[in-house]
């Protein structure tokens, strides 16, 4: 991992293709919208894209790429995603076989990938606005957890909506509900507030996804749809090859996160 933070979408992305870049992307590259990434086979592509349209708060489509093309002309013209990513997850039959830094030996002309708007791109919003973000304070993955909330089922993918946390004070979960609300194209306002067992959450300390952060005394947890819910789909779905990325290991575009915010 590079001792300097890349600053920018295309430095990121510089830093991901050479190898010197393989951690999770929060906190990185302010101000440039973040988004996860589903790479399957045409002949699932419909049956994503309508799982995508039926589920839009834990997937906001940023981008779709033409079958073959791993360039999101959109949102990163200049990228490729094969290899501008920290690292990936590949899946066989519902089940994660590897976890590389790059997939040129996995790829397929008849690959199409999907670009997900991700919630590390509001984080910019509300640190400017002075609120903490406990895993960029403690340098460490957001939390992410498996609910009980189901999503809409299009063709072979269903499953659970899985979440990501951030605690803050319920005043602050205030001002984070009004500053969130401005970016649906990266998941919006939060979807639950309070008792994580209300959403099917048992342990908050242990998430299924990413890293456990503190809450404090005074503290409520507040969930928002996360873009990992597709890994879920997948895993229940069973396709016989999909490509991920791993969690909180995004892609970095060129699309600034302002360029999101509505009102």
């Amino acid at each position: 991992m590079t001792k300097d933070k890349p600053t920018n979408g295309t430095a990121v992305r510089a830093a991901c293709r050479d190898g010197s870049w393989t951690a999770p992307t929060c906190g990185l590259a302010d101000g440039f919208a973040q988004a996860n990434l589903v790479v399957l086979p045409k002949t699932l592509a419909f049956d994503f894209l309508l799982f995508c349209q039926r589920n839009p708060k834990p997937c906001p489509l940023l981008d779709v790429t033409e079958p073959g093309d791993p360039v999101p002309h959109h949102v990163a013209p200049n990228a490729d995603l094969r290899t501008d990513l920290p690292r990936y997850r590949v899946w066989r039959n519902g089940e994660l076989v590897d976890e590389p830094t790059e997939i040129s030996a996995y790829w397929q002309d008849d690959f199409v990938s999907f670009v997900i708007g991700c919630s590390f791109t509001f984080e910019s919003a509300m640190l400017r606005a002075g609120l903490p973000v406990r895993h960029i304070e403690l340098g460490v993955n957001v939390p992410m957890f498996r609910t009980n909330i189901a999503c809409r089922a299009a063709g072979v993918f269903h499953g659970p909506l899985v979440v990501s946390m951030r605690p803050l004070t319920p005043r602050d979960a205030v001002r984070a509900v009004q500053i969130t609300s401005r970016y649906p194209s990266v998941h919006g306002a939060p979807v639950h507030i309070g008792d994580p067992s209300a959403i099917g959450i048992a342990d908050i300390s242990h998430p299924d996804f990413g890293d456990a952060v503190p809450i404090h005394a005074g503290e409520v947890p507040v969930f928002w749809a996360c873009g990992v819910t597709p890994q879920a789909a997948i895993m229940a779905a069973k396709p016989p090859l999909v490509i991920t990325h791993s969690p909180g290991c995004m892609f970095v575009t060129d699309i600034r996160d302002e360029e999101l915010a509505v009102g």
